[in-house]
């Protein structure tokens, strides 16, 4: 039998990351959430890079992605806390998702499981908007669904950073041991 190195499983953990990030990714793009649609197309850069650095042997690539993931982390519990609304933060009034560009909210408000999407009339002059319909008998309230995504995106980069510390230590020591 075979045995998967830190090297290996690396790889797998960023290609998980990659699996994940990219889901949330086109979700985002259905929601028209324009910060988080940047923040996953860095995070999928750094991905790459972490997977090049570690089939190249380069420290710095890990480093860098390791660095990242930091970030990352930072930014997802941010997320659970804006979609749980956390604190003085509330996801019907502050529009920071979108750049308040517009008043699209989550794809899953209307798109989750279970869930009936019955419009409300309005005035005839309004905008056609998720405002206009009522959202009822989900099975998972969208909140939970972002904030369940979020939560896989941490637990993945936590994996991704102790393994990138780890493969980038390894790649320091055999720098360090090889003469010339």
């Amino acid at each position: 039998m075979g045995k998967c190195s830190g090297r290996c499983t690396l790889v797998g953990i960023c290609c998980l990351q990659l699996a994940a990030a990219l889901q949330r990714q086109i979700f985002d793009f259905l929601g028209y959430q324009w910060a988080p649609i940047l923040a996953n197309f860095m995070h999928i850069m750094a991905v790459i890079l972490g997977i090049f650095g570690t089939l190249h042997y380069r420290s710095r690539y890990l480093i860098m992605y390791s660095v990242w993931l930091a970030l990352w982390v930072a930014w997802n519990a941010f997320i659970i806390c804006f979609y749980l609304e956390v604190g003085h933060l509330s996801q019907h009034r502050d529009l920071i998702m979108n750049f308040n560009t517009s008043l699209h909210r989550s794809w899953w408000m209307e798109n989750g499981p279970g869930c009936l999407v019955t419009p409300v009339r309005g005035p005839p002059l309004s905008l056609a908007d998720h405002h206009m319909v009522t959202v009822t008998g989900c099975l998972l309230d969208y909140p939970y669904i972002e904030a369940l995504s979020s939560a896989l995106q941490i637990f993945l980069a936590l994996f991704g950073f102790v393994y990138a510390c780890y493969v980038s230590k390894v790649f320091m020591d055999e720098e360090d041991s090889c003469e010339y």
